[in-house]
């Protein structure tokens, strides 16, 4: 008896010791463990999503892919799935299963290997959050004394949601949502069975049992799932054998983008990162830019077509490398794939190997492991390239082209496979909404993963003609009249502080003469605006550009502006062109409409200024301070502050307005008109006149006419000196859009080629604005405009339409070699042309006698 009362006391003891032991061990790791409430308001770390203006994902942005989930939201068959494997006992315990551990070490003793954690659902829940995966007998203890402060904070259900959106699936997946689109491109509730059961079968070891690493180890794993689903009844036998015999079908699929517009992501990127920082990877922003699908694939598609086919005229610069040379071992297929595997994909180009070859076609290999054929279709344009200026010959067989073992690129034109090359020049194109700014489509390049310098809001490029038809908008606010008469003739100016004679020519150097404004614009000629910046001074002219938000630092105060020597980007020109057709104001491009939190809680929306219709405001005085215009923010619509200095603005710029929580009335914000409407109706009838042009000449843009095959158009061609870049900017109904193509290298030129008989419907000689850059610009609008209704023109108030001489600029009565032209009122002609009235010459005397008398 005394035997069984000294144990009895002893194990009071070793309890008693226990209690305190573990009462004194709680206390010690209790002021080191963190606070569980965090997890009524957690945020799981959610990537942004960037979406077009219809809506549809165009970019995902973050090293997480989650899609939170309410539990309801989750299949019950899926969240069955992970209980029976993870912890089935889950809704009987209270954060840690004793009986669950007993079992799970009786199963690894049995069997030989662990299908069943000893850890449960809430523990795992507790390190994750908390913890990291340090393995110690002091973080199992936190893990423990977590758990069961989270089930004392947390119901089961909670506990359970944040789990499952929380537990990490492989291949930057977090969360059973993100786990259904990563391996099966499905959404959770499409998900089989079988492919539940793959799913819940992860978190034990994410990198070993996913499909993608080892089918055999995903499939063995899966069997466990489903076995154990069957043991505890959540599944009958039927459905066991049914998913068991399903093959398992995963790929890596990634975020599920509609389209994509990666430049304009990228500038959509780097503004939520100033706006939020780091938190704009994580805390599952979406946001909703002004681009639409429509504009956006065009606009990609017109750039890369007028790319390659300034491409193709200039010849073949040779194969990208050389795997083997003729009489050395060939590559193996195996070998050759790995090889372009390391390589990219530029838009339809695709790298492949030649594998065969002779006179009429070459075997090459993809990277998809297809083979395909070049025919002499496919090479026919491949003359050798010499240099920016010359061409060599046409090949006349294919092995003249492209040899054994080089590694060349190929693209798909219709149905057969052409030769190409990545190519040496590069483009952008931007397009917006000139009553608002909003951007509806951008290109900054050729292809992003190429290049991601974005050209449109980073690349100062001189501007050339391009700049001309905001000159022009200077002289008439000065009292000219597109009828005015300015003499095309050559130039010459001796340059004292150089040294030399300064002979600005027309480009091609052709002279008319006496010529109206209105011609001299739509045959861009150069002479007749220098003659223009004499006339109205250059600083008048340098100061006058800046009206159109173009940076004072950027504009050359010599008679060079005339020639386009400024340098402007994109985005900074077309928003100036956009000042010349909405009615004259100064809209500020914007890419980013709205913002709201992962919940679609709106937390920003853009509020653009507009072009004002419903008001006229004051236009700006010609006395202008040091440069341009700076209007006061909370002005009211028919108020404009005194002229000061306008500072130069970003490339772009978006005015978010927070709204969560502010219900106060947001007045209609309006952009500040620098120019008359009056005078932005010539403009935009000019810029018509450049692709239209009249009888007796063409407009320089005149390839707009049979492409877009409407009148409500007009645009400006633009070529700087030695073809270095070349541009075209012009407008639609409610779009305006700008092209420029150059080398990013400054040094090199546009140059000139000759593809007579080479290339279908491709123009030899040199190249500028309307051969260069035009055909994007023509591609896109035709796409724009599509379905557009063509706009009549309307007359605004203060415009007059008479009746002038082509010639001479006055009025005329009619007839031939008269148009009808328009006028701010007041500044329409009075004088009529005086017509030359043929003089009769007598060829004898016919005097009478006092007439006769007078002459001696």
């Amino acid at each position: 008896m005394k035997l069984v009362k000294y144990f009895l006391i002893f194990v009071i003891c070793c309890i008693l010791l226990g209690a305190v032991s573990i009462f004194c061990l709680y206390k010690y790791i209790d002021q080191q463990l963190p606070d569980v409430a965090v997890l009524k308001d957690i945020r799981l770390q959610t990537p942004m999503l960037v979406y077009s203006a219809e809506g549809e994902l165009i970019a995902q942005y973050g090293e997480k892919r989650r899609i939170p989930l309410s539990l309801g939201q989750i299949p019950q068959q899926l969240i069955q799935a992970v209980i029976a494997t993870e912890d089935s006992r889950f809704y009987k315990h209270h954060g840690i299963d004793p009986i669950g551990i007993l079992r799970a070490i009786f199963v690894v003793l049995s069997s030989g290997y662990a299908s069943q954690g000893a850890s449960t659902i809430t523990q795992q829940l507790a390190r994750n959050f908390f913890l990291n995966r340090e393995r110690s007998i002091i973080r199992k203890i936190k893990e423990i004394f977590l758990a069961l402060r989270i089930e004392r904070f947390l119901t089961k259900d909670e506990i359970l949601e944040l789990y499952l959106n929380k537990i990490y699936f492989g291949y930057r997946a977090y969360g059973v949502g993100a786990a259904a689109e990563v391996y099966f491109g499905k959404k959770i509730s499409q998900l089989t069975l079988a492919e539940m059961a793959v799913i819940a079968g992860l978190p034990k070891a994410p990198s070993i049992f996913n499909p993608l690493y080892s089918y055999h180890r995903a499939m063995s794993r899966r069997n466990v799932v489903l076995t154990r689903m069957l043991e505890v009844n959540y599944i009958t036998q039927k459905q066991y054998k049914q998913a068991r015999d399903e093959p398992i079908i995963a790929n890596y699929h990634a975020a599920q983008v509609e389209f994509s517009a990666p430049y304009l992501s990228e500038m959509v990127r780097q503004e939520m990162i100033k706006r939020f920082g780091e938190n704009a990877y994580t805390d599952g922003y979406q946001v909703y830019t002004t681009i639409t699908k429509k504009l956006q694939l065009a606009a990609t598609k017109a750039l890369r077509a007028n790319v390659l086919a300034y491409d193709m005229r200039h010849g073949y610069r040779g194969a990208s490398d050389v795997l083997w040379k003729a009489g050395e071992v060939a590559w193996g297929y195996e070998q050759i794939m790995d090889w372009l595997g390391t390589l990219p994909v530029y838009g339809s180009l695709l790298p492949a190997v030649v594998t065969q070859v002779n006179e009429k076609n070459a075997t090459v290999l993809l990277s998809d492991g297809n083979y395909v054929i070049l025919s002499m279709e496919g090479v026919r344009w491949a003359r050798p390239f010499k240099s920016d200026t010359l061409q060599g010959k046409i090949p006349k067989q294919v092995n003249d082209v492209v040899h054994l073992g080089q590694q060349i690129w190929v693209r798909k034109v219709n149905n057969s496979w052409w030769l190409a090359q990545v190519p040496a020049v590069n483009s952008a194109l931007v397009s917006i909404n000139p009553n608002d700014g909003s951007i509806s489509a951008l290109v900054g390049g050729f292809d992003f993963n190429h290049s991601k310098f974005n050209r449109v809001t980073q690349s100062l490029r001189q501007v050339g003609s391009n700049i001309k038809p905001f000159l022009y908008a200077a002289i008439l606010d000065k009292g000219f009249t597109l009828s005015s008469i300015f003499n095309d003739l050559p130039i010459s100016r001796w340059d004292a502080g150089a040294g030399v004679e300064w002979r600005p020519k027309n480009s091609p150097p052709t002279y008319s003469g006496a010529i109206r404004l209105r011609q001299g614009l739509g045959q861009s000629k150069n002479v007749v605006m220098v003659r223009i910046i004499r006339s109205i001074g250059v600083d008048y002219a340098a100061d006058y550009l800046q009206r159109f938000g173009f940076p004072a630092q950027n504009i050359v105060r010599t008679e060079s502006l005339a020639l386009g020597s400024p340098s402007f980007t994109p985005l900074q020109l077309v928003r100036g062109y956009s000042v010349l057709v909405n009615g004259g104001y100064l809209v500020d491009p914007y890419f980013i409409s709205k913002i709201s939190d992962n919940t679609g809680n709106l937390l920003f929306v853009a509020q653009p200024k507009i072009a004002g219709e419903c008001f006229n405001p004051p236009v700006i005085e010609e006395k202008i301070k040091s440069s341009a215009v700076i209007f006061n923010e909370n002005r009211t619509n028919s108020e404009i502050n005194q002229i000061n200095h306008l500072p130069a603005r970003g490339a772009a710029t978006i005015e978010l307005l927070a709204t969560k929580g502010n219900k106060k009335e947001k007045k209609q914000k309006y952009a500040p008109q620098v120019i008359s409407r009056q005078l932005s109706f010539l403009m935009r009838d000019v810029l018509n006149s450049n692709i239209f042009g009249e009888s007796g000449w063409m407009g320089t843009g005149w390839r707009a006419i049979g492409d877009l095959k409407r009148n409500d158009i007009g645009g400006k061609t633009g070529t700087t000196n030695n073809s270095k870049d070349a541009w075209f900017s012009g407008y639609g109904p409610d779009i305006v859009t700008s092209v420029w193509i150059g080398f990013d290298d400054h040094s090199r030129s546009l140059g000139s080629s000759s593809v007579a008989g080479v290339i279908e419907n491709q123009i030899s000689g040199v190249e500028g604005g309307a051969k260069s850059a035009q055909g994007a610009w023509n591609d896109f609008m035709k796409v724009a405009l599509a379905g557009i209704p063509e706009k009549k023109t309307i007359l605004p108030e203060g415009i007059v339409s008479v009746m002038i001489d082509k010639q001479t600029g006055k009025l005329s009565k009619g007839g031939s070699g008269s148009r009808v032209e328009y006028f701010i009122e007041g500044t329409q002609p009075t004088v009529y042309a005086a017509r030359e009235v043929a003089t009769k010459v007598e060829t004898k005397l016919a005097m009478d006698d006092d007439q006769v008398e007078e002459l001696f």
